[in-house]
């Protein structure tokens, strides 16, 4: 009798978790989804607009990830709740996000930028207009006017869980009185454009967990159909460049001493040409091998000219290449970043989160 009643609790617990979101299952897998990974998040291009974080969908082809963007929302007032992966009865169901005039739930995952599990803090609309929490969002103030500055939030590095399905093995989330309030609200689907978007990044290879290993290529946009950016915030899509730096020599030479005769000797100086794209590979270099003129050693380089009779040394090294170093951006906004899991927020590698 006791199995009986714990069983029917277990069965109790699951079916309000699904009616708590109101939205069907609508993909259903054998195998977990990736971590969540971790990302910059691109300023908000347009005021008025939300961030609809990314997350991890299915196709025959396997997991693939969907940028996050920034999208405009049917009409003022609504906000995004995104959808997850929950891991009920063996398998892993995908619940789709929707627009609503309250955040629902959405299983507790971590997805950044306000979505901390539970709650969103990334904004509010009031009446109309849209207000932006600068302290968990990226925001440029001089495309967005309406901004705040909230940072009651406040989470540890180490406490976050970057598990992107609830259930077994992932997080472990109930919906809160108000998740199952929303759930009774009128829901609004994905537009148009968010449907386009994750069609889009099926179609991708680079996309891919089998093949990106958990770290896709581009994982965030701007927005649908608008610029890309890998993990650290950098335009994604443009390989760097492979010059390499070109520092000019320092190649310490010693003034000739002995000499079988007192005239001196000069040799002149190779040039070495560095640029972005090397000759055949390499620097193009012209050296010629060593030379005796009346005894004395006369020795051409491309790093150095020495005078040996006058005791000169003059460094003639490769000027430097006109080629940007590709070193990683500290920072993905102007702001202090933050992330936070359970509804707190906490400051990250430069990106809010």
């Amino acid at each position: 009798m006791k199995n009986i009643l714990l069983l029917l609790a277990l069965v109790l617990t699951t079916t309000t978790i699904a009616l708590a979101q109101d939205v069907d299952v609508s993909v259903q897998v054998s195998t977990p989804p990736p971590a969540i990974p971790e990302y910059d998040q691109p300023p908000c291009p347009h005021d008025g607009w939300l961030w609809s974080p990314g997350y991890w969908a299915h196709s025959p082809d396997g997991y693939y990830w969907v940028p996050g963007a920034w999208v405009k929302p049917p009409r003022p007032r609504l906000l995004w709740t995104p959808g997850y992966w929950a891991f009920v009865g063996g398998f892993y169901g995908w619940h789709r996000g929707y627009w609503g005039e309250h955040i629902g739930y959405y299983g507790g995952v971590h997805y950044g930028y306000g979505y901390y599990g539970s709650g969103f803090y990334g904004g509010e609309w009031r009446g109309d207009v849209y207000h932006y929490n600068t302290a968990a969002c990226n925001v440029n103030t001089a495309v967005v006017h309406n901004t705040y500055t909230n940072n009651t939030v406040v989470n540890h590095e180490a406490n976050v869980n970057r598990a992107s399905y609830n259930g077994q093995g992932g997080v472990t989330a109930q919906p809160t009185a108000a998740e199952r309030t929303a759930s009774t609200e009128n829901h609004i689907a994905p537009t148009k454009d968010q449907e386009k978007h994750s069609a889009t990044a099926a179609k991708s290879k680079s996309q891919y967990a089998v093949n990106n290993g958990g770290k896709p290529a581009t994982t965030a946009m701007s927005n649908p159909g608008g610029k890309k950016f890998n993990s650290e915030g950098k335009v994604a899509g443009k390989e760097p460049k492979s010059s390499p730096a070109a520092t000019r020599s320092s190649v310490s030479t010693k003034e000739t001493t002995a000499q079988s005769s007192p005239r001196s000797s000069k040799s002149k100086g190779s040039s070495t040409r560095s640029s972005g794209s090397p000759r055949s590979g390499t620097s193009a270099t012209r050296s010629g091998s060593a030379s005796t003129r009346s005894g004395s050693a006369t020795t051409r380089s491309g790093s150095a000219t020495t005078r040996s009779g006058t005791g000169a040394t003059r460094s003639s090294g490769s000027r430097p290449s006109s080629s940007r170093s590709t070193s990683p951006r500290s920072s993905s906004g102007s702001h202090s970043s933050s992330r936070s899991s359970g509804g707190s927020s906490h400051s990250s590698h430069g990106g809010k989160r």
